[in-house]
């Protein structure tokens, strides 16, 4: 029996759907119904309900489902019990806040590939609420995210960094007070749905500050771009300002009460590919001790 069919048959719990686990396993439609076939026809018992036009998962069908995941967890495995590593080979699907793709997503990356090249990393971005359900739903082995107010059960958080939120300005403004600085200029938002906006948005509160909006953007790199040419000014992760095409920008501190946004890797227990993000989070660590010293 092809552990492939086992696979398939995870993907369909995952997406939901004959269509959505062919684009995860990366076969036809049809191919993903002749699995299933073969798959009843071992057991000898019928996993779908096909009385519908979409065939679904039926009551035998769900209960297989965790026994699946441990097949292929134990497969996927073997050859770490045996050899203390893992095989560093094929694809590890990884989600990211855009704030950490111009520098710590690519240093860490390199790394791990200098050392393992036949390994392929795919780099998927988003905001932190949508990747944690893409983990969930099985569509991202792991994910670089702000840490969630609460951390289901069935994942595992690994802490990387936390970083302080700064006030990032052009070199024209001189005032160096943030508070001051914040209710003149008009303020570059990060997009509320994302946990920097809305930690930003926690600190202008907790400190009775009120700005003036003048645009809201989800891309630091864009932000950046906008307080470059001192069209406003926005509250950003320190470590994560793209120096290299922003040097000239200033960083100024909020003070004593500033806020941290804390960044780490998240998956699920359950993840067949535990070890190799493991050895994914030592380069973040590694990454962010050199960047900082």
């Amino acid at each position: 029996m092809s552990i492939s069919l086992f696979k398939t048959l995870i993907a369909i719990s995952e997406t939901g759907s004959f269509s959505g686990a062919s684009q995860k396993v990366f076969v036809t439609h049809a191919a993903v119904g002749q699995q299933m076939r073969r798959l009843e026809e071992l057991l000898s018992v019928d996993l779908f309900d096909r009385t519908e036009k979409t065939p679904r998962l039926n009551q035998l069908g769900h209960a297989l489902i965790p026994k699946a995941k441990a097949i292929v967890f134990s497969y996927e495995t073997i050859l770490d019990d045996l050899t203390g590593d893992p095989q560093m080979i094929g694809e590890l699907t990884l989600g990211a806040v855009p704030s950490t793709i111009r520098g710590l997503i690519p240093m860490a990356v390199k790394r791990l590939i200098n050392t393992y090249p036949n390994l392929h990393i795919k780099v998927v971005p988003g905001i932190s609420s949508k990747l944690l359900d893409q983990v969930e739903s099985g569509n991202l082995d792991a994910a670089v995210i702000s840490e969630p107010i609460r951390i289901p059960t069935n994942f595992n958080w690994m802490p990387i960094i936390k970083e302080e939120l700064t006030l990032l300005t052009a070199p024209e403004i001189t005032e160096k007070n943030p508070i001051k600085i914040l209710t003149s200029a008009p303020y570059i938002r990060h997009t509320r749905q994302a946990s920097v906006g809305q930690l930003a948005d926690e600190w202008l509160f907790i400190n009775n500050v009120i700005v003036k909006d003048s645009m809201e953007m989800e891309s630091l790199e864009n932000i950046a771009s906008m307080v470059a040419h001192n069209l406003g000014v926005s509250i950003v992760p320190n470590i994560c300002v793209p120096d290299d095409l922003f040097r000239s920008l200033q960083k100024i501190s909020l003070g004593d009460n500033s806020i941290y946004r804390s960044l780490g890797i998240i998956m699920r227990n359950d993840c067949s590919k535990i070890k190799l993000v493991q050895r994914l989070y030592d380069q973040f660590c590694e990454t962010t001790i050199k960047n900082i010293s």
